[in-house]
């Protein structure tokens, strides 16, 4: 059996394998509220037999949110939307989880196809907040900075928000420590100047995102899987980087966390970031041998050989796979051919499966 289809199990979930839908925004919602697109995109790949669907960053307050079009789980009028998609992934054999996520001082601004930078407040943007007041870039937004009673309501919108999937059915929490939104704005010395308890070293810049976990924790069931995406390196001199992610890891450990999912960048507009397939891997293997946590491994892995030999070498647990999904919903399906695994097709499509498994390769 290939690594990629056995089972993995997480607490009291098991994965049928080890295919990951990662976070994908698909900037299609109106005031946080999922609909149909969202039902069909992430039940697309439920039917396409993926272990873990995660759904897109999901704003824990109307102000975390990347563009006025993210997803949102700020209200409980949010929930009934979410159980009717996490049912339907459910019943396909996947597992449904949710990416929390706070955008910082990366919020308010345009969705991809419609503009660029900040949203003005005549065109439905907002003031988003962060560690400090300095923008991302000069097109974004001026942010606030966080005070102690911001602070504290970003703590409580997690908490609430992890209260919510609960209740909406998901089965997995993933909270968003990278890509330059929030957590990370607050891990990353290059975008934390703070002289408070919150800013400075190493200890008192994870502080923000330890109190998530353990809010999170609180109200997440033993049982249920917890995850964390963190930002190994901000590909900066001075910035964030792998040893404190890997000291990070450690802590998070300790704390409740179950996986740690490993990408990077996303906080320095300029960084020079050697892109290419499987390019993020190494951090995965890194904290994975060296914190004996489990490990996902994402970015620009888009064939089974790749996501195979990931595995098969020991440098992660899952993989993640986000414009691969794009492309081909039924990827799990199709790796399954690709290496020779009998995997269950939807009874709806079975007469459409290749019968010569073994003839690896033929569509």
């Amino acid at each position: 059996m290939p690594k990629l289809f056995e089972p993995l199990a997480l607490r009291g979930v098991t994965l049928k394998n080890r295919i990951v839908v990662s976070p994908m925004c698909q900037y299609s919602a109106v005031d946080g509220f999922a609909n149909d697109w969202h039902l069909v995109h992430l039940g697309s790949r439920a039917v396409g037999g993926a272990g873990l669907i995660i759904q897109e960053a999901t704003a824990v307050s109307p102000e975390g949110r990347i563009t006025p079009e993210d997803l949102g789980i700020w209200q409980d009028e949010h929930i009934p939307m979410l159980q009717r998609i996490n049912a339907f992934i459910t019943a396909q054999g996947s597992v449904p989880g949710v990416q929390l996520a706070h955008a910082g001082r990366k919020a308010s601004t345009f969705s991809p196809w419609t503009g660029d930078g900040a949203v003005p407040t005549d065109q439905g943007g907002w003031l988003p907040v962060g560690p400090g007041d300095d923008a991302f870039a000069p097109t974004y937004p001026t942010p606030q900075a966080l005070d102690a009673a911001g602070i504290e309501k970003v703590i409580a919108d997690f908490r609430a928000a992890a209260q919510r999937s609960l209740t909406a059915g998901f089965q997995v929490i993933e909270l968003h420590a990278a890509h330059g939104y929030l957590l990370h704005e607050f891990l990353s010395p290059l975008s934390n100047q703070r002289t408070d308890e919150y800013g400075g070293p190493f200890e008192n810049r994870v502080r923000l995102l330890l109190e998530v976990v353990a809010v999170t924790r609180e109200v997440w069931p033993e049982e249920l899987p917890l995850l964390v995406r963190l930002s190994v390196t901000d590909w900066t001199e001075g910035g964030w980087n792998a040893d404190e992610s890997t000291q990070l890891a450690a802590i998070l450990k300790t704390r409740g966390v179950d996986l740690i999912d490993c990408s990077t960048g996303g906080n320095v507009p300029t960084a020079p970031i050697p892109v290419g397939p499987g390019y993020q891997v190494q951090f995965a293997e890194r904290i994975r041998e060296e914190v004996g946590i489990l490990t996902g491994a994402v970015g620009l892995i888009t064939t089974p050989a790749e996501a195979e030999a990931i595995l098969a070498n020991g440098q992660a647990d899952v993989v993640l796979l986000a414009r691969e999904f794009l492309r081909e919903p039924y990827f799990p399906l199709f790796a399954a051919q690709d290496l020779g695994v009998e995997v269950q097709w939807p009874a709806q499509y079975e007469r459409a499966k290749p019968r010569a498994v073994a003839a690896a390769g033929s569509r």
